[in-house]
């Protein structure tokens, strides 16, 4: 089998989350950050006939790279056989007991409070806004009429941020992450947030979600 552009840049997206990966018999792809506030899942075009382990997830798609169009052999037990041409790699599967793998059971948001659309541009300008002013925390707002998103640094009353208005909204909240935790693929969303500390970001040209659970000093006003 071969993986698709696609499917590897994914792979690269859920290295950031956790450097091991189960890749489970079928077309679903789940991983969840060692700190477990972080889950993704996505369903790719390939079609997995088993289930094995990958503890570096980086070194393997490095060893891809070696390679223009490889193609994966996975039908031994212990190690999946990378081939080219006249080039072979043999890489090793891991013991599935040493991955921190997300639940069988489904993730589902007990209520939702506040529900917007992010696009691409919105994206790439909040984390750019954090990098430049190094600002670690990204917040959900909710006040004047409005909702927007702003970057700053929640333990400074000096900070610069930088928002972004989203929508409207009744209520007064502030749902609030940490930038390092938005490790979600570039693109556009639609999330949603729930008072009970979480949030769901659906990617809108993918099957791709993730769940990214909120700093415990997030609230909301009914």
């Amino acid at each position: 089998m071969k993986l698709s552009d696609s499917t590897v840049n994914i792979l690269k997206n859920f290295s950031n989350i956790n450097q091991s990966l189960l890749f489970k018999e079928g077309k679903k792809l789940r991983t969840i950050s060692v700190m477990k506030n972080i889950l993704a899942e996505v369903e790719v075009t390939e079609d997995f006939p088993k289930d094995f382990g990958i503890y570096d997830l980086n070194q393997f798609l490095n060893g891809l790279s070696l390679h223009q169009s490889p193609e994966l052999d996975i039908e031994n037990d212990s190690y999946m056989v990378i081939r080219e041409g006249k080039m072979r790699s043999k890489y090793f599967f891991a013991d599935p007991n040493v991955i921190i793998s997300p639940p069988e059971k489904d993730i589902v948001l007990t209520s939702e409070e506040i529900s917007f659309d992010l696009n691409t541009q919105q994206l790439d300008k909040l984390l750019k806004a954090s990098a430049v002013y190094q600002l670690p925390d990204l917040s959900v707002v909710g006040e004047n009429g409005v909702v927007k998103l702003v970057v700053s640094d929640r333990k400074n009353d000096t900070s610069n941020d930088f928002s972004i208005i989203v929508g409207e909204t009744e209520h007064k909240f502030s749902f609030n992450f940490k930038v390092e935790n938005i490790k979600i693929l570039p693109g556009s969303y639609q999330v949603s947030i729930s008072k009970k500390l979480l949030s769901k970001f659906v990617n809108s040209d993918k099957n791709l979600t993730y769940w990214i659970a909120l700093e415990p000093d997030s609230y909301y006003e009914d």
